[in-house]
C-alpha cells in the first residue's frame, strides 16, 4: 500500500472550473445586496422591513423551540399551507412552501427549463431570473421596459417559450401592471407565467385571483418584505393544484424548517399588525418620494417598500458619498437606462438622515 509514502504533490494550482459544466463556469453568480457588520449604519439597500415582525411570531417561535426540533419538519408544511390557503381563498393543495420566494422561483425554473429551453422576463427587473435560467443552461429572452416603465406585453408572445417571469410590482422601478394586463399576458403565453409578488402587500392590487381563472399563472410571495421576516427564510407559491403536484417532485425534501413554518403561520394570522406597519411604510414612502422629487430626482410612483431615483445628482458619486456617511442604498445600472439609486423605505428617522445627507450634497 502507500504507507510511509508522501502524498503526491500538485505542481500547479488546479482551475476548479475544469470540474463544472461550461455553462456554469461561464456565468456570474447572483450578488445580493451588501449586508454590513457592525457600526451605526442606516441600511436602506435591501428592501427589508424597518419594523420588527408581529409579536405573535416571537410567541410562535418560543413555542416551537423544544423537543420536536430533533425531528424533521413537516415536508409539506401543511399547517402553514392551510393558513395561507385560508387567507387567499384557495385550496391548500394550491400552495407550495419554499425557503424564501427565491426557492419557489428556483423550483419553478428547475421544473420547466432545461438545456436550450427559452425563458422570458422583462428588463430591467429582478436579476435573479437571469441566474436561474443560466443555471439550467437555458436561453434568455428579454422584454424591455420603455423609459416610462411601460411594458409591451406582446413582446412575450414568442414561439417556444418554456417559462416567463414577471416581477409585479417590479424592481427596481416599483411600478406594477394591473391584474387585467397580467391576465392578457398569460393568455398570450403557451407556457407558465410566474408572477413574482414579493412586494404585493404594498401595492394597490394583486394577481392571486388569476390563479383560479388562468391555469398557467403561478404567483409567488415572500415573508422578507411586508412581514419583516427576512431572517426567517420562507416564501410560497400559489398555483393550480395540478401544477403544484408536479412542482412538489422538484423541491428539496425538507426545504422549510420547523421554525420558519411556525413563524410564517403566526405572521399570516396577524393581519392587523401587517395593516399597521404597512400604513406606516406607505406614509413614509410618500414623504420620501416627495422629498426626492423636490431635490431634482425622477421617482416613479412606487407600489413597493422602496423608491427608484434617477436623473438627479450623479448616481455613482451620490451612492459613494452616502456610504461614506453611513447610509447604504443600492446603486443599480442597466443597459439603456440611467444609473439609479434604489432606496428602501426605512423608519422616519432613517429617512430624515438620508435626506439630510442628500441636501448637504446638493
Amino acid at each position: 500500500m502507500n504507507a510511509g509514502k508522501e502524498p503526491r504533490k500538485v505542481e500547479r494550482p488546479v482551475d476548479p472550473r475544469r470540474y463544472v459544466p461550461p455553462h456554469i463556469a461561464a456565468m456570474e453568480g447572483y450578488v445580493p445586496g451588501e449586508q454590513p457588520r457592525g457600526g451605526p449604519i442606516v441600511k436602506l439597500n435591501t428592501n427589508e422591513n424597518p419594523y420588527p415582525p408581529s409579536p405573535k411570531v416571537r410567541e410562535a417561535l418560543a413555542a416551537a423551540i423544544g423537543d420536536r426540533l430533533r425531528l424533521y419538519p413537516d415536508p409539506t408544511a401543511l399547517a402553514f399551507r392551510e393558513t395561507a390557503a385560508a387567507l387567499h381563498g384557495v385550496d391548500p393543495d394550491m400552495i407550495l412552501a419554499g425557503n424564501g420566494s427565491d426557492d419557489a422561483l428556483t423550483i419553478v425554473t428547475r421544473a420547466f427549463v432545461g438545456p436550450g429551453d427559452a425563458a422570458a422576463y422583462p428588463t430591467p427587473s429582478y436579476l435573479l431570473y437571469s441566474t436561474l435560467v443560466k443555471l439550467q443552461n437555458g436561453v434568455e429572452r428579454l422584454v424591455p421596459f420603455d423609459a416610462s416603465w411601460r411594458l409591451d406585453v406582446d413582446g412575450f408572445a414568442q414561439p417556444g417559450l418554456k417559462l416567463a417571469y414577471l416581477a409585479n410590482p417590479n424592481s427596481p422601478s416599483g411600478t406594477a401592471l394591473a391584474p387585467a394586463e397580467v391576465a392578457g399576458l398569460a393568455e398570450r403565453l403557451d407556457c407558465p407565467l410566474v408572477v413574482d409578488e414579493a412586494y404585493a402587500e404594498f401595492a394597490r392590487e394583486n394577481c392571486v385571483s388569476l390563479v383560479k381563472t388562468h391555469p398557467n399563472v403561478i404567483v409567488t410571495r415572500t415573508f422578507s418584505k411586508a412581514y419583516g421576516l427576512a431572517g426567517i427564510r420562507l416564501g410560497y407559491l400559489i398555483a393550480d393544484a395540478a401544477l403544484v403536484r408536479e412542482l412538489n417532485k422538484v423541491k428539496d425534501s425538507y426545504n422549510c424548517d420547523a421554525l420558519s413554518q411556525a413563524a410564517g403561520k403566526a405572521a399570516l394570522l396577524d393581519q392587523a399588525y401587517l395593516a399597521e406597519t404597512r400604513a406606516r411604510i406607505l406614509a413614509s414612502r410618500d414623504r420620501l418620494t416627495a422629498a426626492l422629487r423636490e431635490l431634482g430626482w425622477t421617482v416613479p410612483d412606487s407600489q413597493t417598500n422602496f423608491v427608484w431615483a434617477t436623473d438627479g445628482a450623479p448616481a455613482e458619486a451620490t451612492f459613494q458619498e452616502l456610504k461614506n456617511r453611513g447610509v447604504l442604498v443600492r446603486l443599480m445600472r442597466y443597459p439603456g437606462h440611467p444609473a439609479g439609486l434604489r432606496i428602501s423605505v426605512g423608519t422616519d428617522e432613517e429617512i430624515d438622515r438620508l435626506l439630510q445627507v442628500l441636501r448637504e450634497l446638493a
